[in-house]
């Protein structure tokens, strides 16, 4: 009896044991419970942004499948970073943060090589965007990525960018000469200016608006989305759509928090990651018509550029292009299908 008795208390210390290694994971009929855990996700825009908004969507999908075991608070407006999206990328590499969501430009602080997919008129639509990032492209970025610390887990559309300005619209080259515009940082919007002759200011996009508001700027580039949810339709007059160059949110995480979840965590977050993406990249697409047609409405002269009224801005940052071309190396043209 007392040895029976010892040998059920060993098979209980096993037991509680186990559970304890796997996060408390068990198999069941409903597929199984995942672990108790908060993780923590940063995103730069405002709540109403649509990186705000995948954000938002995944919490909601990772709280429902799995039971409300897994909750990820997500804290806009880099909140956790006092508004700074580099220290907000500092964090998640240093794992001061488990999850983020962040522009390709804003991620491109860690390696410049990130900025390859923003290279002017790269893509001509967003189906071509998806279909070069889910492959050869998502690929590239999860190397890159992987050699800062940090799981490369999705993209979705931050927008092709556009540009608003207080004093005119934009229809020629000649039109962008001597504008002071707003751009995140990275050569590529910086240089793409230059080539205009415009005065390029590389600023914090949550000191934008009231840079345009006190007139330090003229205006700002960005998608449709960006422009509406942070309001600079508000104080702008002029927007030209020109479709100039294509940016996403990559959607990552840290590494060694990420790797220390158990593999059924794991694999559940890959793939709500994946979803919501998704699911930011159809919203963003409809809500960009209905964008413009706000805009217009609201007494905001929208110019659209036709092909040929383009070619005389691509004419001028093709050597540009040629030179980030070179800088970024085969590999990352190739990976982007850039010719």
């Amino acid at each position: 009896m007392q040895r029976n008795a010892l040998v059920l208390l060993l098979i209980l210390s096993l037991s509680l044991l186990t559970a304890g290694c796997g996060g408390g994971q068990q198999a069941g009929s409903s597929g199984g419970e995942y672990q108790k855990i908060k993780l923590v996700m940063t995103v730069n825009g405002t709540n109403i942004a649509t990186d705000a908004k995948i954000a938002a969507k995944f919490a909601e999908m990772v709280k429902e499948e799995t039971k409300g075991n897994v909750v990820i608070d997500v804290f806009p407006n880099d909140q956790l970073a006092g508004g700074n999206a580099t220290k907000g990328i500092e964090m998640i590499a240093d794992g001061a943060v488990d999850l983020a969501l962040y522009a390709s430009s804003t991620m491109s602080v860690l390696d410049e090589h990130l900025l390859v997919g923003t290279i002017p008129w790269a893509f001509d639509n967003y189906q071509e965007a998806r279909q070069v990032i889910d492959t050869t492209g998502g690929d590239y970025y999860a190397k890159l990525l992987k050699a800062q610390g940090i799981t490369y887990l999705g993209s979705a559309h931050n927008g092709f960018r556009q540009i608003t300005n207080s004093k005119h619209a934009v229809k020629t080259p000649d039109d962008v000469k001597g504008l002071k515009i707003r751009v995140p940082g990275g050569e590529v919007y910086i240089n793409f200016f230059k080539c205009f002759d415009a005065d390029p200011v590389a600023m914090s996009w949550s000191e934008a608006f009231t840079a345009i508001q006190q007139g330090t700027i003229d205006g700002q580039e960005n998608g449709f989305s960006v422009t509406n949810s942070a309001k600079v339709d508000e104080i702008q007059k002029y927007m030209t759509v020109w479709n100039y160059t294509y940016e996403n949110y990559l959607f990552v995480a840290n590494s060694q928090i990420f790797n220390n979840l158990d593999p059924k965590t794991q694999e559940m977050i890959r793939r709500n990651a994946k979803e919501a993406c998704e699911w930011g990249r159809d919203m963003l697409e409809e809500d960009e018509k209905e964008i413009k047609n706000k805009f217009v409405n609201e007494g905001i002269e929208v110019t659209e550029l036709d092909e040929e009224q383009l070619k005389p801005f691509q004419e001028k940052v093709q050597p540009l292009v040629e030179v980030l071309k070179k800088k970024y190396g085969p590999e990352a043209c190739e990976a982007f299908q850039i010719r």
